[in-house]
């Protein structure tokens, strides 16, 4: 028979295990707490890429949207009049105080208004060709910007030095103005103020356009438009925002940014860009499933509306292109292709931004998105992903 403990060593023992209980009791009660803070938030403000959308027209809709996914939203758009960055009417001015109100409520969102869009910049051409027309827009843009509480300027022009909007004047010597008109600006508008532009996604803009070393370290970013690189102007199928080149298309959202990466262009300056909208060819033969055919373009349709138009369209079957990472459809009673971003799509573009450690994603456009279930919402969850 073993030998009974004392009756100090029992006492011991008895507190040695409410000793034990007590800190597996704290323990259990502070594990929630550390999960807690191993789980950060995934605010926009603390994510490693930027969400940033154009806004075109009344902005009625605007607080539809879950807005506070986005790190930026862009007013399209403001023209010239004369030498001066002016506003078109006065729904302008509505638009551009409802949406600079937004950040009472979205503090850290920014809030830029944006030149030209496509055929909007018809005299851009002859006004930044002279020292005095930069001068005056430089000025005027500030005083715009000071006016409305603005965070700074897109410029849209498309495009320097080459063929954009049909009978808009272009001339070699717009690349050389283009990099004269940012430098004005940044010395007039000073360090706080963003100033960006949207960029073509080809390579006659890449090496026509821009002087990018001259320029990138002016700007806060380059919006790559990773789209409409099959434009309406085609005569033949593609994919017109797809994420990498294919041996049947060169023009992708990849091939601008290595283009981009070996100019020198800073990747965090990089924002690729989505699109909120199909575009549709008709009278496409039934061969390779309409890609890449023959075609004559009808007509775009923005992604609210894609579920009617399918369904007052029947006949339409969709693809995804894994080398291409881009989703198509074709409807081979109609002869009809459509080439569009998607959920898949662009949470493959989000991923690849963050991957390339890019500046972020933008889109055109915000009102062509669904209210809810939008694809806003498939970009923030991928750049929103722990």
């Amino acid at each position: 028979m073993l030998p009974q403990p004392s009756k100090a060593a029992q006492t011991n023992n008895i507190m040695t295990r409410l000793l034990l209980l007590s800190l597996l009791f704290c323990f259990a009660c502070a594990s929630p707490k550390q999960a807690e803070t191993e789980t950060p938030d995934t605010s926009p403000s603390e994510r490693d890429i930027d969400v940033i959308a154009y806004y075109h027209g009344e902005t009625s809709r605007l607080e539809n949207y879950p807005l506070e996914e986005l790190d930026m939203i862009i007013h399209s758009f403001l023209h010239l009049k004369g030498n001066k960055l002016a506003l078109d009417d006065d729904q302008d001015s509505v638009s551009i105080t409802h949406m600079v109100s937004l950040k009472e409520q979205y503090p850290d969102l920014k809030v830029l208004t944006s030149l030209g869009g496509w055929g909007g910049c018809k005299p851009c051409s002859e006004v930044f060709a002279t020292a005095e027309g930069r001068q005056e827009f430089a000025e005027s843009t500030k005083e715009l910007l000071d006016k409305f509480g603005l965070d700074g300027l897109d410029l849209d022009w498309e495009y320097p030095g080459i063929a954009g909007y049909p009978e808009h004047p272009y001339m070699p010597e717009d690349k050389e103005n283009f990099s004269l008109l940012i430098e004005k600006l940044r010395e007039v508008l000073g360090p706080d103020y963003q100033l960006s532009f949207a960029a073509g996604g080809f390579q006659s803009f890449f090496e026509k356009s821009a002087d990018w070393a001259r320029i990138m370290p002016l700007l806060d970013r380059v919006n790559l438009m990773s789209y409409d690189l099959v434009s309406g102007y085609a005569t033949r199928t593609g994919h017109h925002t797809p994420l990498y080149s294919t041996s049947e298309q060169i023009r992708s959202t990849d091939r601008g940014v290595r283009w981009l990466d070996s100019a020198g262009v800073d990747r965090k300056k990089i924002v690729i860009g989505a699109a909120i909208y199909a575009r549709f060819w008709e009278e496409v033969p039934n061969e390779n499933r309409g890609l890449y055919q023959p075609g004559k373009f009808l007509k775009a349709v923005s992604y609210r509306d894609h579920e009617a138009f399918w369904a007052d369209n029947p006949g339409f079957e969709f693809y995804w292109d894994s080398t291409a990472q881009a989703t198509w459809g074709y409807n081979a009673e109609k002869g009809w292709f459509a080439t569009f971003d998607d959920p898949r799509s662009v949470a493959a573009k989000t991923q690849y931004a963050r991957d390339m450690k890019l500046g972020g994603i933008m889109f055109w456009q915000l009102p062509e998105d669904k209210e809810t279930g939008g694809l806003l919402g498939d970009i923030a969850q991928v750049a929103n992903a722990q």
